[in-house]
């Protein structure tokens, strides 16, 4: 597995990590996952060259970072690096956010907020430190909070041994940059997929200008892209209000995936591995989250790091891709 330098952090990243949010199962994933099979997926990633496990507090309101939590315990921790976020909340008022269930979210990252946050997340994970913290979503009225002066906690909790590097998710380029100016912003993570492709308008540019490793998530569209889904498939959860899960829209996406077919054969791999190896192709310093819930998931999206496309094909996927927005 390829790996890619993350701020000053003392180990390398691996460029595909794994991302917990479906491992936390709840309402947004139709349940809760098999738990012996969660922890087993998260304790057989460095086997497979996977070192950065993300999760955050929002994940079925902390029961991701739980399973996290245990998972480490079967792991050599000075060798795995563990993401968590901040900003948002159930149990204080803030921002409104969405609402899973029957429970609200909302937005806050005001100081006292993001000291009991890191504190708790400590906790659930059974750790003294994460390698990664980043900033879930970006403050809003009437809970506004300057990015400066998170920045400035953040250094703060650095000074103390919590945290070692900083990232932000789901930023403009108007936050980049004012991380930037306010002295740190080592990763940044968005929504990224060869089907949703906003980021490279200015984000992926400003990214790179400015030496911030970008880290995609959702690069599958939620599994779409998985090459797993029929033509008769039913949105669950949080795919219901996705563009692609649309009834319009998915029969779409299915002729497209079956366009990729000649290009499976080419590299002999799945529509999922061409699908990741597109998104690890803009760069070297643009990596990505794998939302696999099993080991057998999880040891077949590696093979995407091992596929070197050509120039032409990458180009090829990108208008066939371009065709759908028509």
């Amino acid at each position: 597995m390829k790996t890619v330098q993350v701020g000053t952090l003392d180990k390398k990243v691996s460029r595909m990590g794994l991302g917990t949010w479906a491992i936390g199962g709840g309402p947004a994933w139709g349940g809760d996952k098999d738990l012996s099979d969660c922890i087993n997926t998260i304790r057989q990633c460095p086997e497979l060259g996977v070192n950065l496990i993300d999760t955050a507090p929002g994940y079925n309101f902390g029961q991701s970072e739980k399973i996290v939590g245990q998972a480490l315990q079967g792991m050599d921790r000075d060798k795995t690096v563990v993401m968590t976020k901040f900003g948002i909340v159930w149990d204080r008022k803030g921002a409104l956010f969405n609402k899973v269930g029957d429970t609200q979210l909302y937005k806050n990252l005001s100081s006292e907020s993001i000291r009991e946050e890191i504190d708790r997340s400590l906790d659930r994970l059974q750790t003294d430190y994460v390698d990664i913290y980043m900033s879930h979503w970006q403050a809003v009225e009437p809970y506004y909070t300057p990015i400066a002066e998170t920045v400035d906690l953040l250094q703060e909790l650095k000074a103390q041994g919590k945290i070692r590097a900083i990232g932000a998710a789901n930023v403009s380029v108007d936050h980049v940059r004012e991380y930037v100016k306010a002295g740190g912003l080592d990763i940044v993570q968005a929504k990224y997929s060869v089907l949703d492709r906003a980021v490279e308008d200015e984000l992926l540019p400003l990214c790179k200008e400015e030496g911030i490793v970008l880290q995609a998530y959702s690069p599958l569209e939620m599994g779409l892209l998985s090459g797993a889904l029929g033509r008769d498939y039913k949105p669950v959860g949080a795919q219901c209000n996705k563009k692609w899960f649309q009834p319009e829209n998915l029969p779409r996406v299915m002729d497209f995936l079956d366009g990729l077919k000649p290009l499976c054969e080419k590299y002999d791999c799945a529509v999922a591995d061409l699908s990741m190896a597109w998104i690890l192709a803009q760069g070297d310093k643009v990596v990505l989250l794998s939302g696999a819930t099993t080991v057998d998931q999880i040891k077949k999206n590696t093979r995407a790091d091992e596929l070197e496309l050509d120039a032409a094909d990458v180009q090829m996927i990108r208008e066939m891709a371009e065709a759908l927005d028509k």
